[in-house]
């Protein structure tokens, strides 16, 4: 099984509640840079946070690579989510290859835990940041990280 984690792209600072925060035209920009990683790979799923900024990047990278279904809820992948409770709900999803788009601190928690086996060492993820992660079954420990996109600030 292949995992995808995408980082959002750049959001505003400041709006009503972090979840309505809203890409930023750089953020935009980012993550179709991030989407072209992803071109010509078989996806499975799509998966976001319910977060606008989550939403948002889902829907750039769908649109991009010109994928037909819909973007699944990913209620569980918050940026205070508890990652293993993300676990449970990966070893049920039946696709090979599935993009989940979320937040630090949860998606650098979730890589680590999925490649150490705990969550001391987290994989450092930047806005827009993609890792590619593969393992017969998503179990702490037994998943390897394939690679690591970071976008270039300039």
């Amino acid at each position: 099984m292949r995992l995808w984690l995408l980082r959002h792209g750049e959001a505003e600072a400041r709006a009503n509640t972090d979840a309505e925060r809203e890409l930023t035209r750089h953020g935009r920009k980012d993550v179709l840079h991030s989407a072209a990683q992803l071109a010509g790979r078989p996806l499975g799923a799509i998966l976001a946070s319910p977060y606008v900024r989550a939403q948002q990047t889902a829907e750039l990278v769908r649109d991009a690579l010109g994928f037909t279904g819909a973007i699944g809820a990913a209620p569980w992948a918050t940026p205070d989510s508890d990652p293993r409770q993300a676990l449970d709900f990966l070893a049920e999803h039946g696709e090979q290859d599935l993009l989940l788009v979320t937040h630090n601190p949860f998606v650098s928690e979730l890589a680590g835990l999925l490649i150490h086996g705990h969550r001391q060492d987290p994989l450092p993820m930047g806005t827009a940041s993609l890792a590619e992660l593969e393992g017969d079954l998503l179990i702490p420990g037994l998943v390897s990280l394939r690679s690591l996109h970071h976008v270039r600030h300039h």
